[in-house]
């Protein structure tokens, strides 16, 4: 059976957030981010024209586009915007997989008999704009790759289907760079060779390309040609992380068992970035010594950053360790993951903190996750 595949996205989703509560916003550069010392979070349209891009720090971004409105974001509103869309999506479709904080598959294979998948993905859209306001954009086609691209292709507020018979014109006089993963560092190398558009990476030997870049050189190529077997992996708040730990002793050291839970906490955080995933709900555990368990939970703006997560972790136990008893076992659960990569709150952070996260990720790559740390969570 022929696959139909949706990609939808919301466009400049942080943006358009902002626009639903302040339309004098509309038509003009809006940069959302921290301040002078912080990063872009997410820009307008009418900013990127002057060379604005997330990630870039706040104050490049305003040399380049002086006139931009710059608005310290809400992570928590977003989130909440986010979970609107996914219940108003989930409700109209078989199979939905939540990508990210704001985009979407959906697989609609085997629908068209019944309605039309082209039609269908559009009354779905419709449905998100109507009930939230919020700008939307998708591709269909026959699998996750073509419709990603696509939906890049049609942004914004676009509608396109790509039918197999369109998917190599569509693709060829594209740009690797639209490939979801040529980075620039493949695509620096890439380009030296010559391979800039899709057309002349799908006709590249698949052995040269292996040799280049390695077993990633196959799957490249398989996407230069509109080949992608990724199936739509159904969205579950079930999909979590954890940790706990037991203690060779009861105790009641609280100090101890909160150093304990800051370490527990910098770990998870650091396995959310690496796998780049992003939570919403936080969970801790208490077993006392009489092994009677209690939890308790609380949902969050999406995050992966261990300053923010320790918060909330924290916070939880102060008002979950009630008894006063001894306590056999901590545990920590982080779930309602979706992929991002908005990898600390980057409306509050600095280039600073962003830079020392970063440089703390790649120590703990290189070196082993316990190689380095806060001081808190040292006993």
């Amino acid at each position: 059976m022929e696959k139909s595949i949706v990609h939808m996205d919301l466009d400049t989703f942080f943006v358009s957030c902002e626009r639903l509560k302040n339309s004098s916003l509309d038509g003009i550069p809006v940069i959302i981010g921290g301040g002078d010392r912080g990063v872009v979070a997410s820009c307008s349209y009418e900013s990127r024209y002057f060379g604005v891009r997330s990630a870039m720090p706040i104050k490049m971004a305003l040399r380049l586009c002086p006139d931009a409105k710059v608005i310290k974001g809400d992570m928590e509103y977003y989130s909440n915007m986010s979970h609107t869309v996914t219940e108003i999506i989930q409700e109209k479709v078989p199979v939905l997989e939540k990508a990210s904080i704001d985009e979407f598959y959906i697989d609609l294979s085997g629908m068209d008999k019944f309605f039309g998948c082209y039609k269908w993905a559009n009354e779905i859209a419709g449905a998100v704009t109507k009930n939230t306001g919020l700008p939307i954009s998708f591709a269909l086609s026959m699998n996750k790759t073509v419709s990603k691209i696509g939906t890049g292709e049609s942004k914004p507020t676009g509608r396109l289907e790509i039918p197999p018979q369109n998917i190599k014109p569509f693709l060829n006089p594209l740009s690797i760079k639209k490939i979801p993963m040529v980075g620039n560092v493949t695509f620096q190398l890439l380009s030296r060779l010559g391979v800039r558009t899709i057309q002349t990476l799908s006709e590249t030997p698949v052995d040269v390309l292996h040799q280049l870049i390695g077993k990633n050189g196959t799957e490249l190529w398989k996407k230069a040609n509109g080949i992608d077997e990724t199936p739509v992996i159904p969205y579950s708040e079930r999909k979590s992380i954890s940790s706990e730990n037991t203690f060779s002793q009861d105790t009641i050291d609280i100090r101890s068992i909160k150093s304990i839970l800051s370490g527990m906490v910098e770990q998870l955080s650091f396995q959310l970035r690496s796998e780049k995933w992003l939570t919403s709900v936080v969970v801790v555990k208490i077993r006392y010594s009489n092994f009677d368990t209690e939890t308790k939970q609380c949902r969050i703006p999406y995050t992966s950053a261990d300053h923010t997560l320790l918060k909330y972790v924290l916070d939880l136990f102060d008002k979950l360790y009630s008894r006063r008893m001894r306590i056999r076992l901590i545990g920590i659960k982080f779930t309602g993951l979706v992929h991002g990569c908005h990898q600390m709150n980057l409306f509050e952070d600095t280039e600073e903190l962003i830079s020392l996260y970063q440089t703390m990720d790649q120590l703990k790559l290189r070196f082993g996750s316990t190689s380095v740390g806060r001081a808190s969570g040292l006993l």
